[in-house]
């Protein structure tokens, strides 16, 4: 009891010193790749004695199985849940997170649309370090999935569908992703129905899929040294498989511009337009950056705020934004409003997206975006944790090496005519999707 207190005391002292520490805008990330194809990022930072590690596969939820929507979630939720012998006993799952808070350490995992996988945050004193480690290494080769644990899980997820099913928020977004994409797996979200059919075989099958070290993707910050890091990135692939070729996915087609209104008794409309637009590594990616803060991603100071909110009091908030994906990730807009405001809100807010996809910023307004951009950046790598997320995304979608440190530099070098050249390449507007969740007398959402 006395060493795990003095674990967590060191921990939380720890934590705090890095909530303190000054961002540093140069890093020197060391990548290199494993002879069992694994692809490792690290970073050095002594400052702390700490290590955060993340391991990412391409197991996100494009890879979802047709009718079995969620089990991409579901195997990396269900990771935890029991080990099997492997290098050592079975584990329960209580053993499991035992093992973890026994040395303070906090371990994560989830999905995404392309991405899946784990993530740790350990002390870096060899002790601490290699119990957390080896537990995270047995987890991902030799997960239990035992059957108890997968049926707590599908009925949370059902649970937990069920209620989204009452937001019109939640309604909005499954509403404009089906309609953005169609049958292609961003578009396919799970269902009561995919959830239920999934079984343990089909976690063990997905797992054994995709869970293979030639196409993990490791990152590493903290206190260490190369060596060091080398010999943890082997440890943690050292019993996954080899993977054979995954499927190509089908393209993403551009959808037919189209609206769709949903009936819920929220007192507001909510409203989302976009569509499919920008790929993870696209050169665009800075110019509709810039472009976006000015449109609807600056907050207060966007042209969405001024003409919606401040000129004509439509909504409280309304903000733009693209998502970069292995393929085609949304562009999006997206307010609330009074149900009788809702034929205006969106006549001011397709009007203004128009103006600006055919004028672009203002020189003062890209000026300003970009000195808000450049001086945040720091904001976006002040933590251990948020600079181990830049490192997994750039190892996963192969971004350059010096992707942040060249990020301020590619924002003030954006001019008017790119930011126009993209918004136009990117966002066409005959292939805007609008989803309105909230009107009287509209189609009801169907079950989930």
């Amino acid at each position: 009891m006395k060493n795990s207190l003095r674990i967590l005391l060191l921990l939380s002292s720890s934590l705090a010193l890095l909530c303190a520490a000054p961002a540093r805008a140069a890093l020197a990330v060391q990548s290199w790749t494993q002879p069992d194809g694994a692809r490792v990022l690290f970073v050095a930072n002594h400052s702390l004695p700490m290590l955060d590690v993340s391991v990412q596969f391409d197991a996100g939820q494009r890879r979802d199985p047709a009718g079995k929507a969620g089990l991409a979630e579901l195997t990396v939720a269900s990771l935890t849940r029991g080990v099997e012998g492997g290098a050592g006993a079975p584990l329960s799952e209580a053993q499991i997170l035992d093992g973890f808070a026994d040395v303070a350490a906090q371990q994560h995992g989830g999905a995404g649309q392309d991405r899946a996988g784990v993530s740790l945050r350990t002390l870096s004193s060899r002790p601490e370090r290699e119990l957390a480690l080896g537990l995270l290494a047995r987890l991902l080769a030799h997960p239990a999935f035992p059957q108890a644990g997968l049926e707590r899980d599908k009925a949370l997820t059902i649970a937990s569908l069920r209620e989204d099913a009452t937001k019109p928020e939640a309604i909005a977004e499954k509403a404009f992703m089906a309609a953005a994409y169609g049958s292609h797996p961003y578009g396919t979200d799970a269902s009561q129905a995919s959830v239920q059919a999934i079984t343990r075989e089909d976690l063990l099958a997905f797992h054994r899929s995709h869970y293979v070290a030639n196409r993990a993707v490791i990152a590493l910050i903290g206190d260490l040294t190369e060596e060091q890091a080398r010999a943890i990135a082997a440890a943690l692939t050292r019993e996954l498989p080899q993977g054979a070729p995954l499927p190509a996915l089908p393209a993403v087609v551009a959808p037919e511009g189209r609206e769709i209104r949903i009936a819920h008794p929220a007192s507001q409309s909510h409203i989302l337009i976009g569509a499919p637009a920008l790929v993870r590594g696209d050169p665009d990616f800075f110019a509709l950056t810039v472009g976006n803060y000015v449109l609807g991603g600056g907050g207060f100071v966007s042209r969405l705020t001024d003409e919606v909110r401040e000129k004509r009091g439509l909504s409280y908030s309304v903000y733009s934004g693209f998502s970069p994906l292995a393929q085609p990730g949304p562009f999006q807009i997206g307010l609330q409003t009074k149900k009788e405001q809702t034929d205006e809100a969106l006549r001011v807010t397709r009007a203004t997206l128009q103006r600006f996809l055919q004028e672009g910023p203002s020189a003062a307004e890209l000026k300003a975006a970009k000195d808000n951009l450049a001086g945040g950046f720091a904001l976006r790598i002040d933590s251990n944790a948020k600079l181990l997320e830049n490192l997994s995304v750039i190892g996963f979608y192969g971004l350059p090496l010096d992707y942040l440190d060249q990020w301020i530099a590619r924002v003030r070098a954006v001019t008017i005519e790119q930011v126009r050249a993209a918004l136009r390449k990117h966002v066409q507007t005959g292939a805007l999707v609008s989803v309105i969740v909230g009107e009287e007398g509209a189609t009801p959402a169907a079950n989930p």
